[in-house]
């Protein structure tokens, strides 16, 4: 089986674990914990730098909705010319009309902008109106990826659409299930979807190096642990490589 398996990192850590585990390729953003935002110039550099990896990278100016004014539009526009120069392998993007289409002239503007840089529709297609329309136009587009839950939380949830969208796209475009992937999802989404393509971060929380601990002042959100850091586990990626060679 010809497998893509992608690890989501925000960190240079996270991206060596990923490679230390086997993964093919990395969807570079920052802020996971609220579903990615743009990573910046150096973090980039270092990545690519420490693992050689194939590097998407996740544009996206703010946590929210995929609806964007003008100077977000401009934002990551700008993105996506810079991380071009950078030498980034692709982007990672997606923008909504108000009534859930794909706003088409954007992301054709984003599309032209990227050359011939990979390009991944993101979870914007899970909140989408539409999502056979929208991979028939991401097709129309030249968009070679669609990284999807199949509509749900989970993509175990969403598996129905996810193998609806592998049948129907017949090779045309990548599915890239995402959503609560590990070792033990892969196993049984890839046999009922047909799947070649899974997204995961493979985190774990390690404990801070901080010995003295001023408890009680949040940082950002609230409930959050400011002494918990994020970040991928070169195990929990090998476990998942392994399934995905063994079936």
């Amino acid at each position: 089986m010809n497998y893509i398996l992608e690890t989501c990192a925000d960190s240079v850590q996270s991206a060596i674990e990923a490679k230390k585990g086997g993964a093919n390729r990395i969807e570079l953003c920052s802020n996971l914990v609220i579903g990615g935002t743009s990573p910046g110039e150096s973090l980039f550099r270092q990545v690519k730098e420490q693992t050689g990896l194939n590097v998407r990278v996740l544009l996206r100016p703010r946590f929210g909705d995929f609806c964007y004014d003008n100077y977000e539009f401009r934002m990551i526009l700008d993105e996506v010319r810079m991380f071009r120069k950078l030498g980034a392998d692709g982007i990672v993007i997606g923008i909504l009309n108000p009534d859930g289409t794909l706003n088409m002239e954007q992301m054709k503007a984003l599309v032209e902008e990227a050359g011939d840089m990979g390009i991944t529709l993101h979870r914007a297609f899970d909140v989408c109106r539409d999502p056979y329309e929208a991979m028939e136009q991401c097709i129309s587009l030249g968009i070679d990826t669609i990284l999807t839950s199949g509509q749900k939380s989970s993509a175990w949830e969403g598996r129905d659409l996810i193998k609806d969208l592998v049948k129907k796209s017949a090779g045309r475009i990548e599915i890239l299930a995402g959503a609560g992937i590990n070792p033990e999802s892969i196993a049984k989404l890839a046999p009922y979807t047909n799947a070649k393509a899974y997204h995961m971060s493979g985190k774990v929380v390690i404990d801070s190096r901080m010995e003295f601990r001023r408890e009680g002042v949040p940082m950002g959100i609230p409930g959050f642990s400011e002494f918990e850091i994020w970040q991928t586990s070169a195990e929990n990626i090998r476990k998942a490589v392994q399934v995905l060679q063994e079936l």
